[in-house]
């Protein structure tokens, strides 16, 4: 729909969008293609930082995804990533946000990136986080993981396992998308 490098260029705050957050190279791009079954809607690329300003997508009339530029070691000039703050501001102001899905990698675990992120939010907004990469660990690791996720997420957020690679949990990825877009 539009690759947005200010708030002028956002679309119309109205209807219903949820952005994807999470830190450079944990799987949003592909978190977005899977859930919404769409191959190379976002680019994906093993290269961190790649996604460099706010993409917003419409899957149906007013209801959008929003993909946001990883933070972390995003490999993006500091001038540049200096400019995604402001954006990620205003877009945290739109009354048409529903939500947003925190992507973490499972092996990392909640950093203190993804805990700040969480602080900025208000309290009021619906953060689920998708655990990605489930995959690369085994059952019971994933298990303790997601276990200890939600002893350390506690009311904040709801969080469930992932992988794009092997499909875990993306119908209730999907369930929680269309819940939030209505």
């Amino acid at each position: 729909m539009v690759s947005a490098a200010a708030p002028a260029q956002f679309p119309a705050d109205i209807g219903a969008e949820v952005a994807f957050a999470g830190r450079s190279n944990a799987g949003k791009s592909s978190a977005i293609n899977a859930i919404i079954q769409r191959q190379g809607l976002a680019r994906t690329s093993k290269t961190p930082g790649r996604t460099r300003l706010l993409n917003f997508f419409e899957l149906a009339p007013m209801r959008r995804l929003v993909d946001l530029p990883g933070y972390g070691y995003a490999s993006g000039p500091e001038a540049e990533r200096r400019t995604w703050r402001p954006l990620i501001d205003a877009l945290n102001e739109r009354a048409s946000l529903k939500g947003l899905f925190l992507i973490v990698d499972i092996r990392r675990g909640l950093t203190a990136g993804d805990e700040g992120l969480l602080e900025w939010l208000p309290p009021s907004r619906h953060v689920h986080v998708l655990l990605s990469k489930a995959d690369k660990l085994k059952r019971g690791e994933s298990t303790r993981t997601l276990r200890a996720a939600v002893g350390q997420l506690g009311e904040r957020a709801t969080v469930q396992l992932f992988s794009a690679l092997d499909g875990t949990g993306v119908p209730q990825a999907q369930a929680k998308l269309l819940e939030w877009l209505g």
